[in-house]
């Protein structure tokens, strides 16, 4: 189950990815439904650390593709595929959303673009730019590679709706790529941290960066080649988290990275997002090394395995349309601002009002579904 075979399909991956979208709603039923912020929610804080940061390691790890050409041909087959896939479906809805919730819909449209967000929906436009410069690295390395070519991917495995994931190859052709993508994530690196460095860099505050998202892409690319990186070595990353000594030392360092940036801040100006980062970094691998571990409670015969594999699957169709059905409690909010440390008391009503949201979101995605037009522009699904 923890090898990674072309035919196989990890359906704690999949639980994964639906325990990650369960937390971005969460977090958002908190913030925006009870109207408040990471300043008076410890969980709300807490998950802010790992939540985006794990969906776009998620996503990095499912875009590797062994197997794939990387010809002209099939790399601008994958283009356009993810072109039609990420841009149509979210300006439709986001279209809708303002629509609907705007008092005045062009100047909040207009906000919308020029904001480095997109009214909430920056993540699939990040997304694609992620994955338009991670094809871009590849298709060159693999030209740079005097190794002949491998056989076409398998049609349909792609990183955001798929789990289909395959072996990974660090030799030959695959050894270009990653000497490749690893000083990628170094630069990336680099460029996430100036984001926290104001009086040394001011790039970011800049127009241009802020419609074009490059601001967010920055701040998560790094997490996107984090994990492609560990499904090409994942055969060395197992041994990791099977050794002794690996995971006593994440839960040593997400302590204290979260400890110092949430309560102690004994780092100060550029010093203080690096234990952040390190927490940041921690939390992702501990929660996909628990869900590896516990392979067996996140499959299909489980009642929680089976229900997060099907929202781990629908995750495009229930980002696109969870905006449509926060609720507006901002009494919840005002009460836990009076009440504060009520960690398990806040993330349990966020978490029960998420659900609510998560499904009707589903069941509005199944009534669209019926039209296999809007099936295929919608979501993205043939």
């Amino acid at each position: 189950m923890n090898n990674l075979h072309s035919s196989t399909r990890l359906e704690w991956l999949d639980a994964l990815r639906g325990f990650t979208m369960l937390m971005v709603v969460t977090n958002h039923i908190y913030g925006f439904g009870f109207d408040t912020n990471t300043k008076y929610s410890m969980f709300m804080s807490l998950c802010l650390l790992f939540r985006m940061p794990l969906f776009f390691f998620i996503s990095g790890f499912l875009a590797y593709k062994a197997s794939f050409s990387w010809s002209l041909g099939d790399t601008g087959r994958l283009v356009a595929k993810k072109l039609r896939v990420q841009i149509i479906p979210t300006v439709v809805f986001m279209t809708a959303y303002i629509a609907i919730s705007a008092k005045h819909f062009w100047p909040r449209m207009e906000e919308a673009w020029t904001s480095p967000t997109k009214g909430g929906y920056w993540f699939t436009m990040v997304l694609l730019e992620m994955f338009l410069v991670y094809y871009a690295v590849c298709w060159i390395a693999r030209r740079c590679s005097d190794s002949p070519p491998a056989l076409p991917v398998r049609e349909g495995a792609e990183s955001f709706v798929s789990s289909e994931v395959t072996a990974p190859s660090l030799t030959g052709r695959a050894g270009g790529e990653s000497v490749a993508l690893v000083i990628l994530w170094a630069l990336s690196l680099f460029a996430y941290a100036t984001l926290y460095m104001p009086s040394w860099f001011s790039w970011y505050k800049e127009d241009f960066w802020k419609v074009t998202s490059i601001t967010e892409f920055a701040r998560n690319f790094h997490f996107f080649l984090l994990g492609n990186l560990v499904h090409r070595y994942w055969g060395q990353v197992q041994r990791l988290f099977d050794s002794k000594w690996f995971f006593p030392l994440l839960i040593a360092v997400a302590f204290l990275g979260a400890g110092d940036y949430l309560k102690w801040h004994n780092l100060r100006l550029q010093w203080a997002n690096l234990p952040r980062t390190m927490s940041m970094y921690a939390l992702v691998l501990i929660i996909v090394a628990f869900f590896r571990h516990y392979a067996s409670w996140f499959t299909k015969e489980t009642r929680i395995g089976n229900a997060l594999q099907y929202i781990g699957v629908r995750t495009l169709d229930i980002y696109l349309l969870h905006y449509f059905f926060f609720p507006k409690l901002p009494d919840v909010g005002v009460w836990f601002k009076a009440h504060p440390e009520n960690f398990v008391l806040e993330g349990t009503a966020a978490l029960v009002v998420a659900l609510l949201v998560i499904a009707f979101s589903i069941l509005t995605s199944n009534v669209l579904r019926v039209s296999p037009f809007l099936k295929k522009w919608l979501f993205g699904r043939e």
